[in-house]
């Protein structure tokens, strides 16, 4: 089941969003709970029941940047859409890791394909991999659980959450097994996961447990296009 909550201080609006999102997960055969706000405070108070979360930008009080913000300090990874009038606050909702951003008035058929996608990253995890070699013996490496790839000469450091797994691999070979997969070269040493990119400036990318890559100055441009395009594909605007 999707657990759902709407934030939104206009009242009309906000059982708008919900209506059409009640519709939309009928329609889609999705068991869901929906719960609507009006501060964002309210709803921080409860956010572990929730594992998406639509949130207007434009409130009193607390706005909808700030509950976002607060909400990944208190370190919870949940999927937060903006919903919001104009596109002037596209690349705040980046800061933010936002699942997705809807202008408004939003069309049944985006706010369908936002659940949806919503939907399938809660049921599971990607199941692509590739295989390294390691002494005599090949272990596939899932793509989902790996933040980042160390490059140290021939050998590579596969940077999971849990643990570190070394292998020897030719650099060229890993980029193309890694192509269209959601990965980018930010430094020669470095390869990062797109998906587990927090934040970012022009000498780092930061990771969403904390750790921080170095960025060459010469990639950065590019990786603002990649890390956009990889956004707009899994969740970024609508």
């Amino acid at each position: 089941m999707l657990s759902i909550a709407v934030c939104d201080d206009e009242l009309l609006e906000c059982l708008d969003i919900c209506a059409k999102i009640k519709t939309c997960m009928e329609d889609l055969n999705i068991p869901y709970a929906i719960k609507q706000f009006s501060r964002g405070k309210e709803l921080l108070l409860c956010l572990n029941q929730f594992d998406l979360i639509f949130l207007d930008i434009l409130m009193d009080d607390m706005d909808g940047m700030e509950t976002a913000r607060r909400c990944r300090e208190l370190a919870y990874k949940k999927m937060i859409v903006f919903l919001s009038s104009s596109r002037r606050y596209v690349f705040d909702a980046y800061d933010v890791e936002a699942f997705h951003y809807l202008v408004k008035p939003v069309s049944q058929e985006k706010l369908k394909g936002v659940l949806k996608r919503a939907a399938d990253r809660e049921r599971g995890a990607s199941q692509e991999y590739i295989v390294a070699s390691l002494k005599g013996q090949r272990r596939k490496l899932f793509l989902d659980r790996i933040l980042y790839f160390e490059m140290k000469g021939r050998q590579v450091d596969v940077h999971e959450e849990k643990e570190i797994i070394t292998y020897y691999e030719q650099i060229g070979t890993l980029e193309k097994q890694l192509l269209g997969k959601g990965f980018f070269r930010c430094h020669k040493s470095y390869m990062v996961n797109l998906k587990h990119v927090d934040g970012y400036n022009r000498q780092e990318a930061i990771l969403d447990n904390g750790e921080r890559i170095l960025m060459a100055k010469r990639r950065y441009e590019e990786f603002c296009q990649a890390i956009l395009s990889y956004m707009r594909k899994n969740g970024g605007i609508l």
